[in-house]
């Protein structure tokens, strides 16, 4: 009883250390949203587009139709990655120049890899990565352009609104944006003096030729998590860069079942630890002291203190969840439900880092990436 004790008030601390950071990483006020109806009409000539893109048939026709209402004269370059459906074929007829991906080189993500192939057309001064599921929404691709001139950003990133069309993905994916921010608080990664870096990569628009002078993709091939990865490799040479929520990116890609989100989180949540089992244990302690032993506590303890804290804990989860809740127009009354959303993404970390024993680090694509205890 004297250790549940402790898990509730450790797990009654996290939440108000949280929600006392000056950093405010449960806040949603990083954000850029669509322009006024001018920006749609910007003349874009020096932005190319690279769209890695394997087996998108469903998706790639409307991502592409929203491209070319961004503007005029931009280049867009679809990297087919071996696809086995038309994707190449639908990307075409839309008049994307498309290239044909060959199989990636060991200690490759495909991913990574397409985008290496794609870089050698760029010549343009910008080169906007985008995921082949993203819609944008006109003008946005002009207000990134005039957001990294005029702050002198080497990179722009937008974190795309996740779809909630059914109770799964409105159940999981705004606490997954909130449980992102408070990996990488959005302010610290826009701030240059601080070490923390942070994209989205479903939406990235870089200097090319900074991106070029870090390495490009070979410098993080071997990366996951390649988006942060090339934040921090733009950060770590002086140059800035900067991360937002946004209405104006949005991924149409859904999710009907728990299996993809299941596999979505799992791909990259044991390599965020840092493939430590002694950082799984200290998320583990942490996770059930936060979402179970202290919003709980009054199951635990007859004493008024106990109930007290119980309280303070619902009320500080409100404070800091409802601000992303709101902003995808969710409920508040969603909170109710954090105890249950922290223990699948909990069990969701321990699935990657099973996968990881067993020899898999990723699986992406009908593609598996082996881990260095499979060597």
């Amino acid at each position: 009883m004297e250790l549940l004790s402790y898990l509730c008030l450790c797990g009654a601390l996290c939440w108000c250390a949280l929600i006392l950071l000056p950093w405010r990483p449960w806040s949603t006020r990083e954000r850029l949203e669509a322009p006024s109806a001018e920006h749609a009409q910007a003349r874009l000539n020096d932005i190319t587009v690279l769209i890695p893109a394997r087996n998108e048939s469903d998706c790639i026709e409307q991502t592409l139709r929203d491209l070319r209402a961004q503007g005029s004269e931009m280049r867009i370059i679809v990297i087919d990655d071996q696809s086995s459906d038309d994707t190449a074929f639908k990307a075409g007829l839309l008049g994307a120049q498309v290239i044909s991906g060959t199989t990636p080189s060991p200690g490759w993500s495909g991913k990574l890899w397409a985008l290496e192939q794609g870089l050698k057309e760029v010549s343009t001064t910008y080169t906007l990565l985008l995921d082949a599921d993203i819609r944008l929404s006109p003008g946005i691709v002009a207000c990134l352009r005039q957001k990294a001139s005029e702050e002198g950003l080497a990179l722009v990133s937008l974190m795309a609104e996740p779809p909630l069309q059914n109770f799964v993905e409105r159940l999981l994916m705004p606490a997954f944006i909130f449980f992102f921010k408070l990996l990488y608080p959005f302010a610290l990664a826009n701030r240059p003096t601080s070490t923390m870096a942070a994209a989205a990569g479903g939406c990235i628009l870089v200097e090319t030729r900074a991106l070029r002078n870090v390495g490009a993709f070979s410098s993080l091939h071997h990366a996951l998590i390649d988006d942060c990865t090339l934040a921090s490799k733009i950060k770590h040479v002086g140059l800035r860069t900067w991360l937002g929520l946004s209405h104006a990116a949005r991924s149409h890609r859904g999710y009907q079942t728990l299996q993809p989100i299941w596999q979505m989180v799992a791909r990259t949540a044991y390599t965020q630890l840092k493939y430590s089992p002694i950082w799984l244990v200290l998320c583990t302690v942490i996770m059930v002291a936060m979402f179970w032993a202290a919003p709980f506590a009054f199951l635990l303890s007859a004493p008024e203190e106990a109930y007290m804290l119980s309280v303070l804990t619902w009320v500080v989860m409100l404070i800091t969840y409802t601000p992303t809740l709101i902003y995808y127009q969710r409920s508040p009354l969603w909170v109710l439900a954090l105890p249950v959303i922290g223990t699948l993404y909990l069990a969701m970390t321990w699935t990657s880092a099973l996968q990881y024993w067993r020899g898999e680090r990723a699986c992406w694509k009908d593609r598996r990436y082996e881990s260095k205890t499979n060597h």
